[in-house]
Protein backbone atom coordinates (compact mmCIF):
# COMPACT_ATOMS: atom_id res chain seq x y z
CA UNK A 1 0.00 0.00 0.00
CA UNK A 2 1.00 3.87 -1.07
CA UNK A 3 0.96 6.22 2.04
CA UNK A 4 -1.31 8.83 1.24
CA UNK A 5 0.16 12.14 3.11
CA UNK A 6 -1.31 15.85 3.50
CA UNK A 7 0.68 18.69 2.52
CA UNK A 8 -0.25 21.66 4.25
CA UNK A 9 0.48 24.48 1.99
CA UNK A 10 1.40 27.08 4.89
CA UNK A 11 1.39 31.04 5.16
CA UNK A 12 0.40 32.03 1.10
CA UNK A 13 2.13 35.12 1.48
CA UNK A 14 5.39 33.38 2.62
CA UNK A 15 7.52 30.57 0.46
CA UNK A 16 5.16 27.17 1.30
CA UNK A 17 2.77 27.51 -1.73
CA UNK A 18 6.00 27.89 -4.12
CA UNK A 19 7.67 25.12 -2.38
CA UNK A 20 4.94 22.46 -2.55
CA UNK A 21 5.36 23.03 -6.30
CA UNK A 22 8.95 22.94 -6.29
CA UNK A 23 8.84 19.74 -3.96
CA UNK A 24 6.54 18.08 -6.61
CA UNK A 25 8.69 17.57 -9.49
CA UNK A 26 10.46 15.14 -6.75
CA UNK A 27 9.37 11.12 -7.01
CA UNK A 28 8.09 10.25 -4.17
CA UNK A 29 6.34 6.70 -3.09
CA UNK A 30 3.40 7.94 -2.24
CA UNK A 31 0.04 9.73 -2.74
CA UNK A 32 0.66 13.14 -2.02
CA UNK A 33 -2.25 15.61 -1.83
CA UNK A 34 -1.34 19.54 -1.25
CA UNK A 35 -4.56 20.80 0.64
CA UNK A 36 -4.41 24.65 -0.36
CA UNK A 37 -5.63 27.04 -2.91
CA UNK A 38 -5.57 26.41 -6.16
CA UNK A 39 -5.54 29.51 -7.63
CA UNK A 40 -2.91 30.64 -5.67
CA UNK A 41 -0.87 27.43 -6.65
CA UNK A 42 -1.33 28.58 -10.03
CA UNK A 43 -0.76 32.32 -10.20
CA UNK A 44 2.89 30.95 -8.26
CA UNK A 45 3.42 28.93 -10.75
CA UNK A 46 3.10 31.32 -13.71
CA UNK A 47 4.98 33.87 -11.70
CA UNK A 48 8.38 31.64 -11.14
CA UNK A 49 7.58 30.13 -14.72
CA UNK A 50 6.98 26.72 -12.94
CA UNK A 51 5.95 24.12 -15.13
CA UNK A 52 4.10 21.72 -12.59
CA UNK A 53 0.50 20.25 -13.42
CA UNK A 54 -2.40 20.81 -11.16
CA UNK A 55 -4.65 18.12 -10.88
CA UNK A 56 -8.16 17.87 -8.19
CA UNK A 57 -8.27 15.36 -5.47
CA UNK A 58 -11.53 13.33 -4.97
CA UNK A 59 -10.16 10.94 -2.37
CA UNK A 60 -9.30 8.03 -4.78
CA UNK A 61 -5.85 7.06 -5.19
CA UNK A 62 -3.86 9.03 -7.47
CA UNK A 63 -0.10 7.73 -6.93
CA UNK A 64 2.55 10.66 -7.32
CA UNK A 65 3.80 11.38 -10.63
CA UNK A 66 7.13 13.86 -10.37
CA UNK A 67 5.83 17.13 -12.44
CA UNK A 68 2.60 16.78 -10.88
CA UNK A 69 0.47 17.99 -7.81
CA UNK A 70 -2.80 16.81 -6.59
CA UNK A 71 -4.36 19.54 -4.84
CA UNK A 72 -7.28 19.59 -2.67
CA UNK A 73 -8.92 23.38 -3.10
CA UNK A 74 -9.43 25.53 0.16
CA UNK A 75 -10.00 28.78 -0.75
CA UNK A 76 -8.44 31.86 0.39
CA UNK A 77 -9.90 34.41 2.41
CA UNK A 78 -8.14 37.34 1.02
CA UNK A 79 -5.85 37.87 -2.12
CA UNK A 80 -2.25 37.31 -1.30
CA UNK A 81 0.51 38.67 -2.29
CA UNK A 82 4.78 37.03 -1.92
CA UNK A 83 5.73 38.23 0.85
CA UNK A 84 2.52 40.71 1.82
CA UNK A 85 0.72 39.04 5.18
CA UNK A 86 -2.87 39.67 5.54
CA UNK A 87 -4.60 38.97 8.56
CA UNK A 88 -7.72 37.93 7.06
CA UNK A 89 -6.30 34.43 5.55
CA UNK A 90 -5.24 33.63 9.29
CA UNK A 91 -8.00 31.58 9.30
CA UNK A 92 -7.22 30.01 6.20
CA UNK A 93 -4.33 29.05 7.02
CA UNK A 94 -5.50 26.90 10.60
CA UNK A 95 -8.42 25.21 8.29
CA UNK A 96 -5.37 23.86 6.16
CA UNK A 97 -4.43 22.01 9.46
CA UNK A 98 -7.58 21.17 11.44
CA UNK A 99 -8.30 19.60 7.48
CA UNK A 100 -5.13 17.30 7.74
CA UNK A 101 -5.88 16.72 11.11
CA UNK A 102 -9.15 15.40 10.81
CA UNK A 103 -8.16 13.43 7.82
CA UNK A 104 -4.94 11.86 9.54
CA UNK A 105 -7.35 11.22 12.92
CA UNK A 106 -9.38 9.01 10.32
CA UNK A 107 -7.35 7.56 8.56
CA UNK A 108 -7.42 9.19 5.06
CA UNK A 109 -4.17 10.39 5.47
CA UNK A 110 -0.96 8.43 6.80
CA UNK A 111 1.10 11.23 7.52
CA UNK A 112 1.15 15.05 7.22
CA UNK A 113 3.92 17.62 5.98
CA UNK A 114 3.53 21.46 6.47
CA UNK A 115 4.99 23.90 5.02
CA UNK A 116 5.93 27.18 7.73
CA UNK A 117 3.06 29.13 8.84
CA UNK A 118 3.27 33.07 10.50
CA UNK A 119 2.69 32.82 14.23
CA UNK A 120 2.37 36.24 14.51
CA UNK A 121 -0.31 37.09 11.62
CA UNK A 122 -2.36 34.51 12.88
CA UNK A 123 -2.20 35.20 16.90
CA UNK A 124 -2.93 38.74 14.91
CA UNK A 125 -6.25 37.19 14.07
CA UNK A 126 -7.41 36.70 17.58
CA UNK A 127 -6.49 32.59 16.89
CA UNK A 128 -3.78 31.72 20.00
CA UNK A 129 -1.00 30.13 18.05
CA UNK A 130 2.46 29.14 19.55
CA UNK A 131 3.35 26.82 16.75
CA UNK A 132 2.53 23.93 14.53
CA UNK A 133 3.41 20.99 17.76
CA UNK A 134 1.00 22.93 20.08
CA UNK A 135 -1.15 23.23 17.40
CA UNK A 136 -1.37 19.47 17.08
CA UNK A 137 -1.09 18.32 20.53
CA UNK A 138 -4.26 20.27 21.40
CA UNK A 139 -6.47 18.98 18.10
CA UNK A 140 -5.27 15.58 19.40
CA UNK A 141 -5.22 15.82 23.08
CA UNK A 142 -1.83 14.65 23.18
CA UNK A 143 1.52 15.52 25.17
CA UNK A 144 4.13 16.37 22.32
CA UNK A 145 7.63 16.24 22.08
CA UNK A 146 9.64 18.37 19.12
CA UNK A 147 11.92 16.83 17.10
CA UNK A 148 14.51 17.96 14.50
CA UNK A 149 16.50 15.12 12.80
CA UNK A 150 19.01 15.37 9.95
CA UNK A 151 20.21 11.58 8.36
CA UNK A 152 23.24 11.60 11.61
CA UNK A 153 21.75 13.90 14.40
CA UNK A 154 19.27 14.06 16.24
CA UNK A 155 17.60 16.59 18.77
CA UNK A 156 14.71 16.43 21.36
CA UNK A 157 13.38 19.30 23.03
CA UNK A 158 12.07 19.48 26.86
CA UNK A 159 10.16 23.15 25.92
CA UNK A 160 9.66 24.43 23.01
CA UNK A 161 7.61 27.98 22.15
CA UNK A 162 8.57 29.59 26.01
CA UNK A 163 10.48 32.57 27.01
CA UNK A 164 13.78 32.12 28.47
CA UNK A 165 12.74 33.45 31.58
CA UNK A 166 9.86 30.47 31.88
CA UNK A 167 12.02 27.62 30.75
CA UNK A 168 13.50 26.84 34.54
CA UNK A 169 9.92 26.21 35.85
CA UNK A 170 8.30 24.48 32.99
CA UNK A 171 10.89 22.18 33.32
CA UNK A 172 10.22 19.24 36.04
CA UNK A 173 10.67 15.95 37.17
CA UNK A 174 7.15 14.85 35.67
CA UNK A 175 7.47 16.22 32.82
CA UNK A 176 11.24 15.23 31.79
CA UNK A 177 10.27 11.99 32.46
CA UNK A 178 7.12 12.50 30.17
CA UNK A 179 9.41 13.51 27.21
CA UNK A 180 12.31 10.45 27.67
CA UNK A 181 9.41 8.00 27.50
CA UNK A 182 8.16 9.56 24.50
CA UNK A 183 11.35 9.91 22.58
CA UNK A 184 12.08 6.46 23.79
CA UNK A 185 8.95 4.99 22.57
CA UNK A 186 8.62 6.70 18.91
CA UNK A 187 12.63 6.04 18.42
CA UNK A 188 11.58 2.63 18.39
CA UNK A 189 8.65 2.90 16.83
CA UNK A 190 9.01 4.85 13.84
CA UNK A 191 12.92 4.69 13.79
CA UNK A 192 13.09 1.06 14.38
CA UNK A 193 16.12 1.79 16.82
CA UNK A 194 15.97 -1.65 19.33
CA UNK A 195 17.23 0.10 22.49
CA UNK A 196 17.69 4.04 22.05
CA UNK A 197 20.46 5.76 23.65
CA UNK A 198 19.61 9.60 25.07
CA UNK A 199 22.04 12.13 25.99
CA UNK A 200 20.22 14.45 28.17
CA UNK A 201 21.85 18.23 28.33
CA UNK A 202 21.90 20.27 31.40
CA UNK A 203 20.16 23.89 31.70
CA UNK A 204 22.89 25.92 33.06
CA UNK A 205 26.43 26.81 31.65
CA UNK A 206 28.38 23.46 32.36
CA UNK A 207 25.49 21.78 33.37
CA UNK A 208 25.43 23.44 36.61
CA UNK A 209 28.83 23.43 37.44
CA UNK A 210 27.85 21.23 40.58
CA UNK A 211 25.67 23.88 41.67
CA UNK A 212 27.46 26.57 41.55
CA UNK A 213 25.85 28.30 38.19
CA UNK A 214 22.16 26.59 39.20
CA UNK A 215 20.64 23.88 41.02
CA UNK A 216 18.21 22.69 38.02
CA UNK A 217 20.47 19.62 37.28
CA UNK A 218 20.65 18.72 40.95
CA UNK A 219 16.86 18.90 42.00
CA UNK A 220 15.39 17.96 38.83
CA UNK A 221 17.04 16.55 35.65
CA UNK A 222 19.40 14.10 37.31
CA UNK A 223 16.41 12.79 39.41
CA UNK A 224 14.43 12.00 35.84
CA UNK A 225 17.62 10.44 34.29
CA UNK A 226 18.06 8.18 37.28
CA UNK A 227 13.92 7.13 37.27
CA UNK A 228 14.31 6.60 33.76
CA UNK A 229 17.22 4.01 34.35
CA UNK A 230 15.83 2.36 36.42
CA UNK A 231 12.97 1.70 33.91
CA UNK A 232 15.03 0.46 31.56
CA UNK A 233 15.36 3.61 29.58
CA UNK A 234 19.11 4.00 28.31
CA UNK A 235 19.71 7.61 29.31
CA UNK A 236 22.84 9.58 30.46
CA UNK A 237 23.80 12.72 31.59
CA UNK A 238 22.94 15.68 32.23
CA UNK A 239 26.22 16.63 29.85
CA UNK A 240 27.04 20.33 29.20
CA UNK A 241 25.39 21.64 26.44
CA UNK A 242 28.96 23.31 25.11
CA UNK A 243 29.89 19.87 24.36
CA UNK A 244 27.42 17.33 23.84
CA UNK A 245 27.38 17.90 20.34
CA UNK A 246 31.39 17.41 19.84
CA UNK A 247 31.03 14.64 17.17
CA UNK A 248 33.20 11.68 19.18
CA UNK A 249 30.34 12.08 21.91
CA UNK A 250 27.79 11.90 19.68
CA UNK A 251 28.89 8.78 18.53
CA UNK A 252 27.54 7.13 21.28
CA UNK A 253 23.87 8.59 21.10
CA UNK A 254 20.78 7.97 18.94
CA UNK A 255 19.28 11.79 20.28
CA UNK A 256 19.71 14.14 22.26
CA UNK A 257 17.35 16.12 24.12
CA UNK A 258 17.74 19.30 24.99
CA UNK A 259 15.99 21.71 27.23
CA UNK A 260 15.18 24.54 25.13
CA UNK A 261 14.55 25.98 21.87
CA UNK A 262 17.73 27.82 21.38
CA UNK A 263 20.19 25.28 23.06
CA UNK A 264 19.17 22.63 20.37
CA UNK A 265 18.19 23.96 16.94
CA UNK A 266 21.06 25.80 16.53
CA UNK A 267 23.03 22.86 16.45
CA UNK A 268 21.22 21.18 14.19
CA UNK A 269 20.12 24.15 11.46
CA UNK A 270 23.53 24.58 11.32
CA UNK A 271 24.41 20.79 11.04
CA UNK A 272 22.04 20.74 7.94
CA UNK A 273 19.68 23.76 7.64
CA UNK A 274 19.07 22.20 3.90
CA UNK A 275 17.94 18.56 4.94
CA UNK A 276 16.60 19.11 8.69
CA UNK A 277 13.11 17.63 8.95
CA UNK A 278 10.99 18.98 12.23
CA UNK A 279 9.05 15.90 13.55
CA UNK A 280 6.25 15.79 16.27
CA UNK A 281 6.18 12.78 18.12
CA UNK A 282 4.02 11.75 20.70
CA UNK A 283 1.10 12.44 18.84
CA UNK A 284 -1.43 9.85 17.66
CA UNK A 285 -1.03 10.89 13.83
CA UNK A 286 2.13 11.36 12.21
CA UNK A 287 3.64 14.75 11.27
CA UNK A 288 6.51 16.06 9.80
CA UNK A 289 7.62 19.73 8.75
CA UNK A 290 10.80 21.85 7.59
CA UNK A 291 12.86 22.84 9.29
CA UNK A 292 12.47 26.92 8.81
CA UNK A 293 10.07 29.80 8.55
CA UNK A 294 7.63 31.46 6.02
CA UNK A 295 10.95 33.36 4.26
CA UNK A 296 8.85 36.52 3.43
CA UNK A 297 11.62 38.35 1.68
CA UNK A 298 12.37 35.08 -0.51
CA UNK A 299 8.81 34.57 -1.59
CA UNK A 300 7.84 34.82 -5.26
CA UNK A 301 11.73 35.42 -5.82
CA UNK A 302 12.12 31.36 -7.26
CA UNK A 303 15.37 31.36 -4.67
CA UNK A 304 13.75 29.63 -1.62
CA UNK A 305 15.32 26.05 -1.44
CA UNK A 306 13.10 23.15 -1.17
CA UNK A 307 15.82 20.93 0.14
CA UNK A 308 14.11 20.76 3.92
CA UNK A 309 10.22 20.39 2.28
CA UNK A 310 11.29 17.83 -0.10
CA UNK A 311 13.07 15.72 3.22
CA UNK A 312 9.85 16.19 5.20
CA UNK A 313 8.11 14.36 2.57
CA UNK A 314 10.28 11.89 2.16
CA UNK A 315 10.82 10.94 5.97
CA UNK A 316 7.09 11.15 6.25
CA UNK A 317 6.85 8.50 3.62
CA UNK A 318 9.33 6.03 5.10
CA UNK A 319 7.84 6.23 8.73
CA UNK A 320 4.72 5.93 7.25
CA UNK A 321 5.64 2.77 5.23
CA UNK A 322 7.31 1.25 8.14
CA UNK A 323 3.59 1.68 9.95
CA UNK A 324 1.90 0.26 7.39
CA UNK A 325 4.74 -2.87 7.23
CA UNK A 326 4.64 -3.05 11.01
CA UNK A 327 1.38 -1.78 12.33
Amino acid sequence: MRARIALTSGEPAGVGPELCLAAASKPFDCELVCLGDRGLLAQRAQLLGCSVRLRPYEGTPLPHEPGTLTVEHHPLRAPSLPGKLDVRNARYVTELLDRACTGALAGEFAAIVTAPVHKGVINDAGVPFTGHTEYFAERTAASPVMMLATRSLRVALATTHLPLREVSAAITVPSLCSTLTILDRDLKRWWGIERPRIAVCGLNPHAGEGGHLGDEEIRVIAPAIERMRQLGIEVRGPFPADTIFVPRVLADFDAVLAMYHDQGLPVIKHAGFDSAVNVTLGLPILRTSVDHGTALELAGTGRADCGSLTMAIGLAVELAHRRIASP
